[in-house]
C-alpha cells in the first residue's frame, strides 16, 4: 500500500519501521526539529532520524493545514496515511484524500483515555489493563470509529516507560493487521461509545509533586506514571529529590532492621504525612502517607545519579550532612 506516515517521538517509530519493510512509504511527515535538553541544542525527532537512516523523503510543516503542504500531500497521493503521535491536528483536506483514510495508532482503549497522555493517566489511575487502539481518524480528538484494538495487561512492576515500549510494539503490529484488514475488505470502522469516553490531557508539570496526604497506593501511581519523566519529586529538608520507584508497606515490620513504627518514634505520637520515619543504609527510606507507608526504592537529587535509596542514604545523603 501507498503510504504517508505522519509521527515523531519514539512511540511512532516501531509504526514506521514495521510500514517501512512491508508497505511503500512515498514520504515521512514530522515536526521542525527543536531545541532540547539543558543545552538547547537542536534535534531531529526519532522519526525523522529513522527516515533519513531509511532513505524516505521528509517533510517537516510547520503547519499541516497550510495549503503548500496539503497540495504536497495531493501530489503525492497516498492510499493510506498512517498517523501515530504527530502531534498537530489533521485538517479535513487531509482526512478526506487517501482512499483508505487517515488511520490513527492510539495508546489506549478508546473510548478511555483519549488526548495527550494516555499511558500516563491510565497508570495514575491505577488501571489493570490498556490496550492501543487503530481508528479512522475524524475531526475531533480520537474520537474516530474504532478499527481493531489490542488489549494489554498492567503488570505491578511496570512504569510508564515499560508500558510504553509495550504498547509501540503491539500498535505497529495492530497497525500492520489493520491495513491488511483494510485492503482485504474483512474490518470496517466501530462508533465509538460517547457514553464510556475518559480523557488523558497533557500533563502539568506540576502534578509530578508528590502529595503525601494521598494515600500509598496512589502515590506510587503517581510515581510510576512519571518514571522515568519528567519524574515524580518531592523535598527532603531542602533537597528536592526525584521518585522513581516506591513500594506499599502495609506494615513497617515488614522493613529489615526495623523492629516497628512505635519503636522507632516516640509512643504514641501523632504522624503525618510526609514523615520521614526511616533513613537507613540498610532499610532505605520510608515516608507516611495519608493511608500507609511508602518505602522509596529509587531516588535522584538534583545533579546527582539515579540510584537506590540505601545508596542514596549510604552515599549522598550522609555527605550532605556533614
Amino acid at each position: 500500500m501507498r503510504i504517508v506516515f505522519m509521527g515523531t517521538p519514539d512511540f511512532a517509530v516501531p509504526s514506521l519501521m514495521a510500514l517501512l519493510d512491508h508497505h511503500q512509504v512515498v514520504a515521512v511527515v514530522t515536526q521542525p526539529d527543536r531545541p532540547k535538553g539543558r543545552g538547547r541544542k537542536v534535534e531531529a525527532s526519532p522519526v525523522k532520524r529513522v527516515a533519513v537512516e531509511r532513505g524516505v523523503r521528509v517533510l517537516q510543516p510547520e503547519r499541516v493545514r497550510d495549503g503548500g503542504f496539503i497540495s504536497t500531500m495531493r501530489e503525492l497521493a497516498p492510499e493510506a496515511v498512517v498517523v501515530v503521535a504527530f502531534g498537530q491536528k489533521i485538517p479535513p483536506e487531509i482526512l478526506e484524500l487517501p482512499r483508505f483514510g487517515c488511520i490513527n495508532v492510539h495508546a489506549s482503549l478508546l473510548p478511555k483515555y483519549r488526548g495527550a497522555a494516555p499511558i500516563q493517566w491510565a497508570m495514575m489511575n491505577g488501571e489493570r489493563e490498556t490496550g492501543v487502539t487503530t481508528m479512522l481518524m475524524d475531526e475531533g480528538w480520537d474520537t474516530g470509529d474504532i478499527l481493531l484494538q489490542k488489549r494489554v495487561i498492567i503488570q505491578d512492576d511496570m512504569d510508564a516507560g515499560k508500558l510504553h515500549d509495550i504498547l509501540a510494539v503491539e500498535g505497529a503490529r495492530l497497525l500492520l493487521d489493520t491495513l491488511s484488514g483494510l485492503e482485504a475488505g474483512t474490518i470496517a470502522g466501530i462508533p465509538q461509545d460517547e457514553s464510556q469516553a475518559t480523557w488523558a490531557p497533557r500533563l502539568d508539570p506540576e502534578m509530578a509533586r508528590i502529595q503525601w496526604d494521598r494515600p500509598a497506593r496512589d502515590i506510587r501511581n503517581l510515581i510510576r506514571a512519571m518514571s522515568p519523566r519528567p519524574g515524580a519529586y518531592t523535598c527532603l529538608g531542602d533537597t528536592r529529590i526525584k521518585v522513581f520507584g516506591a513500594e506499599v508497606i502495609s506494615d513497617m515490620r515488614d522493613i529489615p532492621g526495623v523492629a516497628g513504627i512505635r519503636s522507632a518514634g516516640e509512643p504514641g505520637r501523632p504522624i503525618s504525612p510526609g514523615e520521614v520515619l526511616v533513613m537507613d543504609d540498610r532499610a532505605g527510606i520510608v515516608v507516611a502517607t495519608g493511608g500507609g507507608f511508602l518505602a522509596l526504592t529509587e531516588v535522584q537529587a538534583e545533579g546527582s545519579r539515579r540510584m537506590s535509596a540505601q545508596e542514596f542514604v549510604r552515599g549522598y545523603w550522609k555527605n550532605k550532612q556533614k
